[in-house]
């Protein structure tokens, strides 16, 4: 319950900060532009009725803002832009106007916040970010030097692409046009370089998983199924406090529940909300294509995951594989389309992925 005297709005942004406060008292509003430092903001706190309360919504310019305050002893809480209730008749937005309403949500207790990560931890969900980017500039170099090479009627026809044997084929390439030999000198080049920042970033986190406050749920996380050592750590870094959620919940705050629109008698259910967490949900819908498959047993490489986890982890993982295929062949047997079986799968994996990180070692 919102318990301080102040309730404060800041609208914050790269260059500048509007503060609004409301006294609960007497009704009083302040309004200040600030600079974009704690010092300007504290400051100004300094003058208001004691004890304040802030909010800001959570956006580019990230946490440093939250946590400097929260060690000043000031209850700063980073409101959710999604979650955040508006008037449908408000068609006026200035920045006063934001802080104001951030405020008055903030003294109603409406404020839905955002979990605010430590430095290390937000150092590793930069790391594991980083890496989802290089992901997205390899498979787009990797289509340009496919499709300039297909305009010229080449066509690779030795076995899967993108292998070492594709690479050696593809340095034998050559063109008598000088432009065109440039243009795929570059783009094979850059496929190159990027595969190259790709290996670091997953040596980078391969290390940082096994050495990290995130080892013991990463190893609990590697007994389902298409969890790797990089889909473990992805996971436990974008979740990070796992205990927020249940079973039940935790489909939800990842996106992977279905849209819906009920009134009266009529319930209507659409596709899924896509909300939360993007890389978190697309790891999962990643990871439950290969529950597809039958299973029986562990695979010699499952088995040396599971050596570094707990006989009960190892037990709730070899359930969970045997859930997850079941499912699988329920979803197909009602004539399910594959994707859509997929993600009613990756959102059961959500479950199973929770009761992993939340279990004792």
């Amino acid at each position: 319950m919102f318990s301080e005297r102040t309730s404060v709005g800041l609208d914050v942004h790269a260059r500048s900060i509007v503060g609004c406060g409301l006294d609960t008292v007497t009704g009083e509003v302040f309004r200040r532009r600030l600079t974009p430092t704690f010092a300007g903001v504290s400051s100004w706190l300094a003058e208001l009725p004691a004890p304040v309360a802030v909010t800001y919504e959570a956006g580019p310019t990230g946490f440093g803002l939250a946590r400097e305050l929260t060690g000043a002893g000031v209850r700063c809480l980073v409101a959710a832009p999604s979650k955040l209730q508006r008037p449908p008749g408000d068609r006026v937005k200035t920045d006063a106007r934001d802080a104001l309403h951030l405020a008055r949500l903030l003294q109603m207790d409406q404020i839905v916040p955002v979990r605010v990560p430590d430095l290390e931890q937000e150092a590793a969900r930069d790391l594991v970010r980083a890496r989802e980017d290089v992901r997205g500039d390899l498979m787009r170099s990797r289509h340009r030097l496919s499709k300039l090479l297909l305009r010229q009627g080449i066509i690779y026809s030795g076995g899967r692409p993108w292998t070492g044997a594709h690479e050696h084929w593809l340095r034998g390439q050559q063109f008598p046009q000088l432009g065109l030999q440039t243009a795929f000198d570059s783009a094979f080049e850059t496929v190159l370089l990027t595969q190259g920042r790709r290996d670091r970033l997953d040596k980078a986190i391969t290390e940082m998983a096994l050495n990290s406050e995130f080892t013991p749920v990463v190893h609990r996380l590697c007994c389902l199924r298409g969890v790797s050592t990089l889909t473990g750590f992805g996971l436990a870094v974008e979740i990070g406090d796992w205990h927020r959620f249940t079973g039940s919940t935790i489909g939800a705050y990842l996106g992977l529940v279905p849209t819906e629109s009920s009134s009266g008698g009529q319930r209507s259910q659409g596709s899924i909300t896509k909300t939360g967490n993007t890389h978190a949900r697309r790891l999962l819908v990643e990871a439950a294509w290969h529950h597809r498959k039958s299973y029986r047993n562990p695979s010699t490489v499952m088995q040396t995951r599971w050596d570094q986890a707990s006989p009960a982890a190892r037990a709730r993982g070899h359930a969970g594989n045997h859930r997850l295929h079941r499912r699988w062949e329920q979803l197909l047997d009602r004539r399910k389309k594959t994707v859509i079986a997929n993600v009613a799968v990756a959102r059961e994996l959500a479950g199973w992925c929770w009761s992993l990180a939340v279990m004792d070692d």
